[in-house]
């Protein structure tokens, strides 16, 4: 097989494959568009049939996009306005013009504005694997690369159907199949266990081949280890109760939306899936205490390889993509969500313990001090120092109102640059800077990494075992990764309390990381979490004086109907049997 970097093919044959995948505008299972290019042509040829492949990794990464959402005035002009961490509560839209986002913070989504990505994205790409699965054995390939090609494509089929099924429960199961625009396509949807156990099937089946880990010009694609952590999230979901017998009803088929009766033993599912990717030990937290506390948290981020990272989004080496989101006005950053004092509040102090724990020693007026050091890594607030592109080092991000040292407030500062009174600092490079040829950064974006695998175990241990020994460990080593000091749990804890622990130190861990819009659904409380009047911080300095003033940002809203996501109206539209979720 001729070698080609995953991250160069990627990009250059973005083209190819939607000549190849792209669907007739009716039916986004309709016929094969091409042009010059056919399927005899395409596989005939083996670097080709190569970079086919690697066009569907292209898309791995879309649900998990910082700036997945957008707005502005046509289709022709439109702006980032963040992704699923504005849709949830770890953060605030960048503008208040209409978005998928705000949508989701109004409680105003509905199925004729909200975006249809996740369905259409999804199916073209299942479409394509399709495609290669069919013409793969007459390509001029060697047959232990072929079979490799093949568990790789059942691999992404089943990630993509991954994504299908958490936006919307029960999905259309495709098969094999490849339909013509001639073709009457089924649409009618399979049941969620249906579902479950088709993803499980092939995450099974494409383990069988692949090697543990990849490495290499092949690191960032699909593993073993990958195949098993996919297993191992898609089991952990289904065992939660929005999908374990509590699911919504209203459709005339409810075993689409999840199982119509609960069973203790999917959590045992979810836990010994888990288990068998730590069994692997081929994994494992990247740990630096020694440089600061918590150090390896933020130095993670910023690598191109570590052995934290399961399954990634291949970025391109030299990127600065997150800046140009996530950092401040001074540094030529726009358009990502801005983190809600909500979040900031989540982070405990550095003795582990809760802000709102009289003996943690945290005081309203000094709230940056003595915190996990993860809150830092992940928040920028007043007076964070980061890169400047015009200077040599790091230096503060003004976010403060008033007059500081006899510096004025900047376009940094909250109300001007910033809504909440935060920019977002998660994965960023500390060296990096947007929009500069020379603070550029290697990083590529993780879509599954060790540290939620051993949430994931602690969560599915715990609601089949309860607070067992090894649900402490599997949480204190990721607290003691973060630098808390002592990272012991409290001995002797319930159930209960553990159960609150784990979901907290979920919101934290893997912030920005598309996983809390999933988990408060998963764990039906969005009705809690997302209905709240979301807060801010303005910090006020005068001379020497500063003083930190919390303020409302937005109400929010929740909708039971917003447990699911809708499926696009324009699909609903083409087929009776496409049966719309229960409340859109």
């Amino acid at each position: 097989m001729k070698k080609i970097y995953f991250q160069s093919v990627a990009y250059s044959f973005f083209l190819l494959l939607f000549l190849l995948a792209s669907c007739k505008k009716d039916s986004f299972l309709g016929q094969t568009t091409t042009s010059n290019l056919t399927e005899e042509t395409v596989f005939k040829d083996s670097a080709n049939t190569v970079s086919f492949l690697a066009g569907i990794y292209t898309g791995v990464g879309f649900s998990a996009a910082a700036n997945r959402f957008t707005y502005g005035p046509s289709a022709f002009n439109q702006t980032p306005n963040g992704g699923l961490d504005a849709s949830s509560d770890e953060a605030e839209v960048f503008n208040s013009g209409g978005s998928t986002a705000l949508a989701w913070e109004t409680g105003t989504i509905n199925a004729a504005v909200v975006t249809d990505d996740a369905y259409k994205k999804t199916y073209v790409n299942i479409r394509a694997v399709n495609q290669l699965l069919k013409n793969l054995p007459k390509s001029p390939i060697n047959a232990f690369s072929k079979t490799q090609m093949k568990a790789e494509a059942r691999f992404l089929r089943a990630w993509y159907y991954a994504i299908l099924l958490k936006h919307y429960g029960g999905i259309h199961l495709v098969g094999d199949s490849i339909y013509n625009y001639t073709d009457k396509i089924p649409a009618a949807r399979n049941t969620y266990e249906e579902c479950v156990n088709y993803i499980i099937a092939e995450c099974d089946a494409a383990a069988l081949d692949l090697p543990t880990t990849q490495s290499g010009v092949n690191y960032g694609r699909a593993s073993k280890g990958a195949c098993l952590t996919l297993k191992a999230r898609v089991l952990l979901y289904a065992a939660s109760p929005l999908f374990n017998g509590e699911a919504l009803s209203g459709t005339k088929n409810d075993a689409v939306l999840g199982y119509t009766s609960f069973s203790r033993e999917r959590w045992k599912l979810a836990e010994d899936a888990a288990a068998a990717v730590i069994g692997l030990s081929a994994y494992n937290l990247y740990v630096d205490n020694g440089t600061s506390p918590g150090f390896g948290f933020q130095y993670l981020f910023t690598q191109r390889f570590n052995s934290e990272y399961i399954f990634q989004y291949m970025s391109p080496a030299g990127n600065y993509d997150l800046e140009a989101l996530f950092q401040p006005p001074s540094r030529t950053g726009q358009n990502g969500a801005f983190p809600l004092q909500g979040l900031v509040d989540a982070f405990p102090m550095s003795n582990g313990k809760a802000i709102t724990d009289p003996t943690s020693g945290y005081d309203p007026q000094k709230p940056y001090t003595n915190r996990d050091p993860r809150l830092n890594y992940t928040v920028i607030r007043d007076q964070t120092p980061i890169q400047n592109r015009l200077s040599a080092g790091l230096s503060p991000v003004n976010i403060y109102q008033g007059t500081f040292n006899g510096v004025s407030t900047g376009p940094d500062a909250v109300h001007i640059g910033t809504s909440t009174g935060y920019y977002t600092n998660k994965m960023l490079a500390p060296n990096a800077v947007a929009n500069d040829f020379t603070h550029r950064t290697d990083r590529v974006l993780p879509l599954m990494r060790y540290a939620e695998i051993l949430l994931n175990y602690a969560e599915a241990a715990n609601e089949y075992d309860g607070p067992t020994s090894q649900v402490y460990a599997a949480l204190q080593a990721i607290r003691q990764r973060a630098g808390l000091n002592p990272y012991q749990l409290p001995v002797g804890l319930s159930q209960a309390a553990m159960r609150e622990v784990i979901r907290n130190e979920r919101r934290i861990e893997l912030a920005f990381e598309e996983h809390r819009f999933w988990d408060v659904r998963r764990w039906k409380i969005a009705e809690t979490t997302d209905n709240i009047q979301t807060m801010g911080m303005e910090v006020n300095r005068n001379g020497t004086a500063v003083t930190y003033t919390p303020f409302p940002v937005r109400k929010r809203n929740f909708r039971t109907a917003m447990y699911l996501w809708p499926l696009p109206q324009t699909e609903v539209a083409k087929s009776a049997e496409l049966i719309q979720n229960p409340g859109y």
